[in-house]
This record gives structure tokens, sequence and C-alpha cells, in this order.
């Protein structure tokens, strides 16, 4: 007779840690921003029009909401211990880690499956101001870590006295934010890409419940143009 210990549980084996969630705060709060100022327009148009502008206000209503939301609100990365899971605009894409073959950085970040299709992380946007920020961070780092090293730095007027910065060299080279979290992703790809639970099939859907509305919306502002 069994005991309730020597039963094997039915319910799998807890993860190592949660998702890790990447959202761009500047989309995030641009899609605030817009979606105030569209609901503004929309509702004084649909409460205060005439005629067919009502109608017209709220077709527009129901076709640039689901478009903002899509591309300032929605997209995010979640990067889970056996997964990388892309939610963009239009589509959501799951890769297990062991069909990654790469993460690259360019003029934008993309995640490459091995075979060979590439999917853009909206969520995780290309500043190129960012990284010539960060470089010049890093130039001036290196400058003050020669000077240091010289031995000028510590007497009066030098780096370490009192006519210099007391500030710490960081230690090693400076990044973007963005450079940052590609850098984990990777981190956490080559870390987890030969396990056995890493392991499966890219899987695409589309993300209908934004393409739903706003193609009723379309259509309806093209049937009330066509008519008008």
């Amino acid at each position: 007779m069994t005991t309730p210990e020597d039963q094997p549980s039915a319910q799998p084996p807890a993860p190592e840690f949660d998702d890790r969630v990447h959202r761009s705060s500047a989309g995030i709060a641009s899609g605030v921003l817009l979606l105030a100022l569209v609901g503004w327009l929309g509702i004084d148009a649909i409460v205060a029009g005439e005629g067919r502008t009502p109608w017209l206000a709220l077709a527009m209503l129901i076709l640039v909401v689901p478009l903002v939301v899509a591309f300032t609100l929605r997209p995010a990365v979640y990067a889970g211990q056996d997964r990388l899971r892309v939610r963009n605009p239009f589509r959501v894409v799951v890769l297990p880690w062991g069909q990654v073959a790469a993460l690259r950085s360019g003029y934008s970040n993309e995640v490459v499956a091995k075979s060979g299709t590439k999917f853009q992380l909206w969520a995780v946007p290309v500043s190129l101001r960012a990284r010539k920020s960060a470089a010049r961070r890093e130039a001036r780092a290196a400058a003050q870590g020669a000077v240091g090293s010289d031995g000028r730095g510590s007497g009066r007027g030098g780096l370490g006295g009192f006519g210099g910065s007391s500030r710490p060299v960081p230690q090693g080279p400076v990044r973007a934010a963005t450079d940052q979290v590609m850098d984990e992703l990777r981190n956490l790809w080559e870390g987890r890409e030969k396990a056995e639970s890493a392991q499966g099939e890219v899987t695409v859907r589309w993300a209908w419940e934004i393409l739903g509305p706003a193609a009723a919306g379309a259509v309806v502002l093209a049937i009330l143009l066509a008519v008008g």
C-alpha cells in the first residue's frame, strides 16, 4: 500500500525564477499620451459633432486605438528559464532557447531562429544616441583610469586630490540600457540552450485581438467615406 509521500506529484516542478519582462518605458509613456489625446478628440467629436461626424469619429477611434496600443503598450519580451516569448505589435512568438540561433544588435534588436527566421524585438528598441553617450562615458572612464594608474592622480590637483574628481572609475565596458538587456538575454540563452526542458518548436500566433478591431474600424470608416 502506497502512502501519499510515495505517490508521484502531478504538478511539474516550479521554475527557478519568474519570467523577466522587458518593455520600453518611452513607448509606454508615449502610448498613454497618444491614447489620452485620441480619446479626448474622439469623444469630443462624438458628443459635439453633427451629421456624420460622430460616426466618423467612432470609426476612427475603433481603428486608431488598437493600433496605438499595438505599437506602444503591447510590445514586451518575456525571458524565462526555458523559452523566450516575444510580444510584438501583431504577433506573439514563442522560441524555446534550444531553437534560438542568435540574438543580434544593429540598428534594431532581433532574435534569429535556427530555421533562419528573424523576429524583431519591438520592446527593446535601439537608441543610437544612448550608444554614443555610453561610448563617451566609457572613453572618459578610460581616460580617468589612465591618469590614475600613472601615479599622478593622488597628488594635489590630480584626480584623487582636491582639484580633481573623486568619482570611482566604473569597471568593465559602459553599455546602453537596451544593449545591457541584449547581453542579459544572450547570457540566459547560452546558459539554457542545451537544457532538455528548453527544447521544442517555435510557435507564432497572430494578435487577432488587435487586428480584428482595427480591421472593423477600417471597414466602417471606408463605408462611411464611400457613402458620404
